[in-house]
């Protein structure tokens, strides 16, 4: 059922009338948090392409994994840009099951997502939200929370997943350059983005997602090419654990997969790619 949207219900800074990136992708998770113009963002997609919702389960499935596969290495802080609504293994309770003095900051700017991170939060000490533009990465880098939780000069994970392909234009390489250069040697970036596979099958897909995330309300969400995800990544070795594959972007799903796949990826779940880098 939709929150309700009288004025004494819906938290400050929300507009109930505006669809949210963080609802929908909540939504497409099984979320309930979503109000009836979120339902409705969902509708025209599914009606455009019922698997869909695998570009969110992958993307999910992905970053879980990954932060698993980080959360072995000697790393004890995380930086998690964008990180949405609360869903079960965040990245918290995945890195802190490996190691219970790990620290984590989530940064949002939805109201929605503040409101309820905080609230879950509450009780663990080492992780924290803060309320920053993820792609102004100076608000990110120098906010006073971040800054006493982290220590920058020492290596880091920064999470960025799912979030630049909600930048118009050609800014997302500058902005993912500015966090990268802000970070020290043997540090990671886990990195996730819409992708236009380039093919006859896989395109058509992406296109008409695309055309209803940027031509509608929600206003963003670019389907980019293999080159033009690289370019945000410069600078970085990217890894893949799935031995003898070579390193680089990987389908979400199929990065580090739990074991062997049963059933054919749909061609959706194409349509998003994943990458962890290393900083030397």
């Amino acid at each position: 059922m939709a929150p309700q949207t009288s004025p004494s219900q819906v938290p400050v800074g929300v507009d109930p009338t505006r669809p949210s990136i963080a609802r929908v992708y909540g939504g497409f998770l099984g979320g309930k948090d979503l109000y009836e113009v979120d339902r409705k963002v969902m509708t025209k997609i599914n009606d455009a392409v019922p698997e869909a919702v695998d570009i969110a389960r992958g993307n999910r499935g992905f970053l879980n994994r990954a932060c698993r596969f980080l959360a072995q290495t000697k790393i004890d802080q995380f930086l998690d840009c964008g990180s949405g609504l609360p869903t079960a293994e965040n990245t918290h309770q995945i890195v802190q099951r490996f190691n219970d003095e790990a620290r984590v900051v989530y940064v949002d700017n939805d109201p929605v997502v503040l409101a309820h991170g905080r609230a879950l939060l509450e009780e663990n000490f080492r992780v924290h939200m803060v309320s920053a533009d993820i792609f102004v990465p100076n608000s990110v880098l120098e906010h006073e929370t971040v800054r006493r939780y982290l220590d920058l000069s020492r290596p880091t994970v920064l999470l960025q997943v799912g979030t630049m392909h909600h930048v118009e234009g050609d800014h997302a390489p500058r902005i993912m350059r500015e966090y990268i250069d802000a970070l020290a040697p043997g540090s990671y970036v886990v990195f996730s983005h819409f992708y236009d596979p380039q093919t006859p099958e896989h395109t058509p897909i992406a296109k008409r997602i695309e055309n209803i995330l940027v031509n509608g309300p929600m206003g963003a969400g670019r389907f980019r090419t293999r080159d033009e995800i690289l370019a945000m990544l410069d600078g970085l070795e990217l890894i893949k654990p799935n031995a003898p594959s070579p390193p680089g972007l990987s389908i979400c799903d199929e990065w580090w997969p739990d074991g062997p796949r049963l059933t054919p990826l749909s061609a959706a779940a194409h349509c998003i790619v994943g990458a962890v880098g290393r900083k030397p």
